[in-house]
């Protein structure tokens, strides 16, 4: 599903992904663990194209194709879905627009007809069922008054509704509490654990992996993988630090 060799990459001329090797098989769920500054946002922004991050050297294979060949809006076409670990507000476009427009811009992409009016939303119905959202709050503006919690499970139903092949998410448990931790959780499981999906998910701590049981977990510490084991990795770097396991 995505391969990844040698990358290197600067933000506004600085080094921080510094030689960074990393497979992500189909049907597998990958976690990168890290301490602040190591490079783990920076990764997921190389991944999805952002702006002012600059690859300088090395290849990323995405599906068979080379990734950093193609422009953000062709590797969301192409299957890949960033989650970011603050999302935006956009005031006077409402969720519902948002997520309608950017499913069919998509479906344009790959020669598929737009979703209808009707089908959509009962998609986007099914989708905030899921996790336990109410449809009502899609027709407010994006993430406007959302809290925390409330952001990140319109996010989870973004990602149902976008079905990507691989979900990039950057720290999306970041400001959770339990009952929308779980709610998360439960998400990615019900969404991505199908068969020719991955997950690469981004944290700063054990917690999540609790309900989103990874498949193998990798240390990042100064711009490269330094470690990567099971599940119980996880549980190490829980009880030691960053420090001791990334030494």
């Amino acid at each position: 599903m995505l391969k990844i060799e040698n990358l290197h990459a600067t933000v506004a001329g600085k080094p921080i992904i510094d030689g960074l090797d990393l497979v992500v098989p189909t049907g597998e769920v990958h976690a990168i663990m890290g301490p602040n500054g190591a490079g783990k946002s920076t990764l997921a922004y190389v991944l999805g194209g952002r702006p002012g991050y600059e690859v300088t050297g090395g290849s990323v294979s995405f599906g068979g194709q080379d990734l950093l060949e193609l422009e953000p809006h062709e590797r969301a076409a192409s299957g890949l879905f960033l989650g970011f670990q603050y999302p935006v507000e956009i005031p006077g476009v409402s969720y519902l627009q948002f997520l309608r427009e950017s499913l069919n811009a998509q479906r344009r992409a790959r020669g598929e007809e737009d979703l209808s009016g009707a089908a959509f939303i009962k998609l986007a119905r099914e989708k905030a069922a899921l996790l336990g959202m109410d449809a009502e709050m899609l027709k407010r503006p994006v993430n406007v008054g959302f809290s925390g919690g409330e952001k990140k499970r319109a996010e989870m139903v973004q990602l149902g509704i976008m079905d990507p092949k691989l979900a990039i998410l950057d720290e999306t448990d970041s400001g959770l509490d339990i009952d929308a931790l779980r709610a998360v959780g439960h998400g990615i499981n019900a969404i991505m654990r199908e068969p020719g999906k991955s997950v690469l998910l981004i944290t700063h701590y054990q917690r999540l992996l609790d309900y989103v049981k990874p498949d193998k977990v990798h240390v990042l510490s100064r711009g490269k993988i330094v470690r990567s084991g099971g599940p119980e990795l996880a549980q190490e770097l829980e009880r030691e630090g960053y420090a001791e396991v990334a030494a």
